[in-house]
């Protein structure tokens, strides 16, 4: 063997970093906040949340020259890939991420929170859901789980003082734990029939098998099932509204967000390249989930005196919508695919934009409770404006973004062109009906009722949760006035569902 043979043998493997930039941006300033954490925590405390907003804002760049490139890449034996799809979901992560950093700013200052752990591990779960956007085999996409979940563990757990914190910690963590191993035992029944851990192969494989094996239906149920934690869908979402109202309200936000838009991720590309062979399986459970989820959700937000609490239980319900295309994934296609992307990108920006609400008012009433909005509009008239619209949004009331949603999500149904479909739309109108119960309750708490205590002092909105506010809310009657903006990044990333 001659010397070159020898030395090309322990070479290292050609890498696109082109298409690594991403993650290896927002790695970058991970790197630079513990550094800075490292060499004087009290010194660098104010300048942590520029770092990680900047990182944020820097990684969102080599997506945009991944975009304009239009060259579809794919990395480490087809395990992962960079494509529309991808970059249109890296894009949405990492625009939701830096929003939740602008809310983060003064509520982790003021509590005297360990500010650089918090941003830290806030941005290392974004990166695992900037893997998880990429993941195209089931050992990257439990190694993207994991390093997204984690963090988020201890974030809803970080403060530290607060009973309700731990509590939130404990049992998001518990409950983590035990869908991470339904879904890990899950992955190894179709490993072990198929052959493969790649989606592509795994498609082929169930594509050519004969007859269904009973052991991949449940290997199949047990992976969709772990997932179905993660996007808090009826019954696994027990642990959503305690954690939501447990755990730091930025966090809260970051998990009701961009935590449940990475698991629909993984759905999307399990249910349209994965699992494409078996939708006697994926379409049926996916049927009850939806049905049950948005029902259930919507019925106990309707009791909550909270507003964490209600925002968590109409995550629920909303997660029951964007469950509704994976039901019908075979007989719509790329339409139910367009779907429930267009869905996320509309959800994160009205939802994100509540939170923002919800914690400027905070800091004046210090409460949560729906009653203390009680004539907002009379002494925060651009705060209950903007409530008004989010929660219009999320009620689907044109010309706001969330009409548009809640439209091809209804259009998915009845473009399967079936019984099941068509009975999945009736059910979409009443819960959409329903839902704007509890919503027009802390409307007219706000334009309707009297101040509780009489206090009408203006509210105190910092510059960076205005910020916040602003940039959701132009997106949210952006995308209903203008919908085909966000139609066409649905197009976009429909390129797995062909």
């Amino acid at each position: 063997m001659t010397l070159a043979a020898v030395l090309g043998a322990f070479s290292r493997p050609a890498v696109d970093w082109h298409a690594l930039a991403p993650e290896v941006v927002l790695l970058g300033a991970i790197l630079v906040i513990i550094i800075l954490d490292v060499i004087d925590e009290e010194r660098f405390r104010t300048f942590i949340p520029t770092v990680a907003g900047f990182g944020l804002l820097g990684a969102l760049v080599p997506v945009l020259t991944l975009a304009v490139d239009g060259t579809d890449r794919s990395l480490f034996g087809d395990a992962y890939a960079v494509d529309n799809a991808a970059l249109v979901l890296k894009a949405l992560f990492l625009i939701a991420g830096y929003v939740v950093v602008l809310i983060s700013i003064d509520y982790i200052r003021d509590g005297d929170y360990y500010e650089n752990e918090y941003y830290s591990l806030m941005l290392s779960s974004l990166l695992g859901m900037l893997l998880m956007a990429s993941a195209r085999d089931l050992i990257a996409m439990f190694v993207a789980l994991e390093l997204l979940s984690i963090p988020a563990y201890m974030l809803a757990a970080w403060r530290k003082g607060s009973q309700k914190s731990n509590e939130a910690g404990i049992k998001y963590y518990l409950m983590g734990v035990f869908a991470s191993a339904v879904m890990l035992y899950g992955m190894s029944l179709v490993f072990g029939l198929s052959g493969s851990t790649n989606f592509t192969a795994i498609r082929d494989a169930l594509g050519g098998s004969g007859d269904p094996i009973p052991l991949m239906t449940i290997g199949i149920l047990f992976v969709l099932l772990g997932f179905a934690f993660k996007v808090s869908a009826v019954p696994f979402h027990t642990w959503a509204p305690d954690t939501y109202e447990g755990a730091p309200t930025p966090v809260t936000a970051f998990l009701a967000v961009a935590s449940k838009a990475a698991g629909f991720v993984a759905l999307l590309q399990l249910v349209f390249v994965a699992f494409v062979g078996r939708d006697d399986v994926v379409q049926p459970l996916f049927w009850i989930l939806a049905t049950l989820t948005m029902t259930i959700g919507n019925l106990l937000a309707l009791r909550q005196e909270n507003i964490v609490r209600m925002l968590a239980y109409s995550g629920v319900a909303q997660a029951g919508f964007m469950l509704v295309p994976f039901a019908v994934s075979t007989d719509s296609g790329a339409v139910a695919f367009q779907a429930v992307v267009i869905y996320l990108i509309i959800y994160a920006f009205m939802n994100l934009g509540a939170f923002s609400v919800v914690m400027a008012v905070a800091r004046k009433t210090g409460s949560g409770q729906i009653s203390s909005y009680g004539g907002l509009f009379s002494y925060a008239p651009g705060l209950a404006a903007a409530m008004t619209v989010f929660l219009s949004s999320l009620a689907g009331i044109p010309p706001l973004g969330g009409w548009f949603a809640k439209f091809v999500v209804f259009r998915a149904a009845l473009d399967a062109g079936n019984i099941s479909g068509a009975i999945l739309a009736v059910v979409i109108a009443v819960n959409s009906v329903l839902a704007f119960g509890y919503y027009g309750r802390v409307m007219k708490e706000m334009w309707m009722n009297p101040v509780p205590d009489g206090d009408e002092t203006p509210v105190r909105v910092t510059p960076s949760i205005a910020l916040a506010t602003s940039l959701t809310l132009v997106a949210t009657i952006a995308f209903g006035v203008f919908p085909q903006i966000v139609a066409r990044f649905g197009e976009l990333s429909s390129q797995l569902a062909l």
